[in-house]
């Protein structure tokens, strides 16, 4: 018996650009008689590298090129990569949706998915309705459902709502009982994609709980996340994908490496030439971004300097309860500061048409070596945040220097910053 769950040997997917099909009948048809007679597409040897960043002049697009993995049972493997990388496509072609354009799948179990929030639920039905119906597409016997029923209901933690049509359910109450049907299930290989980042964070730890369980049960597991600290927590091993292509096959640690390596692109280059085309505010527009140590704009800094991370912007009309904010995260995506420009009033300032530049200082010694992501973003307090509503951001990589310099210490032990305590130790 073989102990391969999934076997992929050099898939792409292909897509055209713009309207459905080649555009002209008689493109059809040479594509559909090239395929009759085993020949190549020709259209396939024009089709371009995904990259959404820019715009292409050709009409197709591979979405994924010349994939290759396996995957033993049991195994828990997680998937990461930027928006467009090929994620979604590739657990599309792995759930059977869609077909690959070239390559093959081998795949040796049963398959459930949980690829986007409701699928398989029909609104007009009532929770435990869906239930029955969204076990029985994913493969389960009306017996294996009824057994299992009552755990289902609790795990989703809507019971209360479980005689309630599915068109009345939030969002996250979709998410609950998706995942809690699809966790219930013997199927041997479970696909889950980015919906859980949807869930509170109680539900959360319970899913990944969960996907723990079933992997130590012998049972297959793929995960997508952009959340690199349930990935480091869930998989032991990493598929890295950048624009369509696999850049990775590694250790969980490695992958993540990998990933961050791939983005570091989006430097602050990159984002002041984004500031041109991101969507405009009625009431503000970032201008330019720049990170300084002693005056100097740099791109590696050393953590035994401040860190000033200047922002200027342009406010069209007198605003009441504007707010600037600068969110710090870890490498794992793992909230460590929020900060306003004006902490000390309640309710924001009151700010004029104007040009103006906000300067966010990061103490010296403060934060260990390794890579952080910035984003800033801004709001009108308790009315709105400001566009773009998910920020703008970029990444900072500090080496450690200075009196943090120490051979004996990891990143591990510690912490993720340095609190400048004081120690006193006196003789009794």
């Amino acid at each position: 018996m073989s102990s391969i769950a999934i076997k992929i040997e050099e898939i792409s997917k292909l897509y055209k650009l713009g309207e459905i099909s080649t555009g002209t009948i008689s493109h059809d048809l040479n594509r559909w008689l090239n395929k009759k007679l085993g020949k190549n597409d020709y259209h396939q040897k024009i089709g371009q590298i995904n990259d959404r960043s820019k715009r292409v002049d050709g009409d197709y697009v591979w979405a994924l090129k010349n994939i290759d993995f396996e995957i033993n049972k049991g195994d828990t493997v997680g998937i990461i990569g930027s928006n467009g990388a090929g994620k979604s496509t590739l657990l599309k072609l792995l759930s059977k949706i869609t077909k690959p354009t070239e390559g093959k799948i081998y795949i040796d179990g049963r398959i459930s998915s949980l690829l986007e929030v409701g699928t398989g639920f029909h609104p007009e039905m009532t929770g435990k309705e869906n239930i029955f119906m969204n076990g029985s597409i994913l493969g389960m016997r009306k017996k294996e459902i009824q057994k299992e029923l009552e755990s289902i209901i609790e795990f989703s933690g809507v019971e209360k709502y479980i005689d309630t049509p599915i068109k009345r359910y939030s969002t996250g109450m979709k998410v609950r009982l998706g995942f809690a049907v699809a966790a219930h299930l013997r199927q041997e290989i479970l696909i889950v994609d980015e919906v859980l980042a949807v869930g509170d964070a109680e539900f959360q730890k319970k899913c990944l709980g969960s996907m723990q369980n079933i992997g130590k049960q012998g049972r297959t597991v793929l995960f997508v996340s952009h959340n690199m600290a349930a990935i480091k927590q869930l998989c032991s091993r990493t598929i890295v994908l950048d624009k369509g292509l696999q850049i990775a096959d590694t250790t969980t640690e490695k992958g993540i490496e990998k990933y961050l390596d791939s983005i570091k692109s989006e430097t602050l280059n990159n984002i002041n030439i984004q500031l041109e085309s991101i969507e405009k505010d009625e009431v503000v527009e970032y201008t330019k971004v720049e990170v300084k140590q002693l005056n100097k704009t740099v791109r590696e800094l050393c953590n035994d300097e401040a860190i000033d991370l200047e922002i200027e912007y342009i406010i069209k009309e007198k605003v009441i309860g504007f707010r600037l904010i600068m969110l710090l995260y870890d490498n794992y995506d793992n909230l460590i500061s929020k900060s306003f420009f004006d902490e000390q009033n309640d309710i924001g300032s009151t700010i004029s048409i104007g040009t103006y530049q906000t300067t966010f200082t990061i103490p010296h010694n403060l934060l260990i070596d390794g890579t952080y992501k910035v984003v800033i973003t801004s709001g009108i307090h308790n009315v709105r945040m400001c566009k773009p509503t998910e920020g703008i951001s970029f990444t900072l990589n500090l080496v450690e220097t200075g009196s943090l310099k120490r051979k004996r210490f990891t990143q591990n032990d510690r912490g993720l910053v340095t609190l400048p305590i004081s120690i006193t130790t006196i003789p009794l």
